[in-house]
């Protein structure tokens, strides 16, 4: 009788316990980094339509297309290309394949296929010559050099053909579903062809994965020996939030522009294909660029190394960790619907120890009218040791107990 009375009374307190100790995780609540009331949700006009065969605008920190027009239809990316490019070098440098200073030889062909005698843009690198990889970058993407595109080439996979295949390595780990190249510098060519979309994906992968080498497309100015060669990117000069990217144009795929702001938080990636002119793609990249900024925002929900739950953990030191982002989390939503955000966590019901910090631990989910707009992993923030002989065998008892 007392026997049943102490079990009975043991599982009444186990009850208790774990309600008092494994609350279930709750959704955390986004809150602006300065306290201010939130604006009033604005309807959005249509975006300036560009003049041109395809045009995209894209939040770059979800991805979301904002605004566009046939850009998942395969266009001629003329000199858009050396972006392709120098992801490819800076993926390459950053797998110790090539290295800044290398020596790089500016070869016959290099010189014959894209140097000053041809009617495309060129560095000015003297023919059988050498200079440091970094600068002969500068050349390819400040002053579009044709020439410093295929020396870089032929120095990173020994021929252009084989830093071609390379690059379509890269581009389908980037995600680039519709774009195939088959040379460095963009001149026109069988089966050479990209997307808006996915030149707009190339641009937010090489700022994110790659920002110094980005760095190189902001650059104003570059000279080689007494040749000194204006960026073509008008938008440098119109705007300091503007930093990049790149500029396009042959008689196939008429004047192109892949460009970047960015305002605060929030950076946007605008690409125009096939306008009219050098000062059209300008024109009408800015207001793309504008409107995204007026009519759209971008938050930051949460702060690295910062809580944002706390979870109950078994056989531990310590029976709860704190879970947060490792980067910031940050949100790009239509201006004025910021409260309007539904976020949600996704964390195992049952942690155990050991938990290292930084270990992953779920998925914090933002979505808005019921679509997902941003996710990260939740990381722990503090390390949970595994506890002593007796800690591990009492959790493992209540743990049988509520799994009854």
């Amino acid at each position: 009788m007392k026997f049943r009375f102490a079990i009975a009374a043991l599982a009444t307190v186990s009850v208790g316990l774990a309600f008092a100790q494994t609350p279930a995780p709750q959704p955390a609540t986004p809150a602006p980094a300065a306290a201010a009331p939130a604006p009033a949700a604005v309807a959005i006009p249509p975006a300036p339509k560009p003049v041109g065969s395809a045009w995209v605008l894209m939040d770059y920190t979800t991805g979301q297309v904002l605004a566009g027009e046939n850009y998942n239809e395969r266009v001629e990316p003329a000199s858009i290309t050396k972006v392709m490019t120098s992801y490819t070098l800076a993926a390459e440098q950053k797998n110790g394949k090539i290295k800044a200073d290398d020596p790089v030889m500016l070869s016959e062909r290099a010189w014959r296929e894209g140097g000053a005698g041809t009617d495309g843009s060129y560095s000015g690198f003297a023919v059988n010559q050498t200079a440091k990889l970094i600068d002969m970058e500068k050349g390819m993407a400040v002053q579009s050099g044709n020439d410093a595109a295929i020396a870089l080439a032929e120095h990173a996979a020994g021929s252009e053909e084989a830093f071609a295949a390379l690059m379509n390595n890269y581009a389908a780990k980037i995600g680039m579903k519709g774009s195939h190249f088959v040379n460095a510098h963009g001149l026109s060519a069988p089966e050479h062809y990209s997307t808006a979309y996915d030149l707009a994906l190339l641009g937010q992968a090489l700022i994110r994965d790659y920002p110094d080498t980005y760095a190189f497309n902001k650059i104003k100015e570059f000279t080689v020996g007494t040749i000194t060669q204006p960026n073509r990117n008008l938008l440098l000069w119109r705007d300091s939030a503007v930093d990049g990217i790149k500029t396009g144009h042959h008689s196939g795929a008429g004047y192109c522009l892949m460009s970047s702001a960015k305002r605060g938080d929030q950076r946007l990636i605008a690409v125009v294909m096939g306008s009219t002119s050098e000062k059209q793609r300008a024109d009408d990249s800015m207001a793309l660029l504008n409107w995204g900024f007026r009519f759209f925002e971008t938050h930051r929900l949460y702060e690295a190394g910062k809580q944002v739950a706390q979870q109950k953990v078994w056989k531990g030191t310590t029976k709860e960790v704190q879970l947060g982002v490792a980067t910031p989390l940050l949100v790009g939503v239509p201006r004025g619907r910021y409260a309007d955000l539904k976020p949600t966590m996704d964390v195992p019901k049952v942690l155990v120890a050991p938990i290292k910090k930084g270990q992953a631990i779920g998925t914090v989910k933002v979505s808005l009218d019921g679509k997902l707009v941003a996710q990260a992993p939740l990381v722990a923030l503090n390390e949970v040791e595994e506890g002593g002989f007796f800690r591990r065998l009492w959790d493992s008892f209540w743990m049988w107990w509520e799994s009854e």
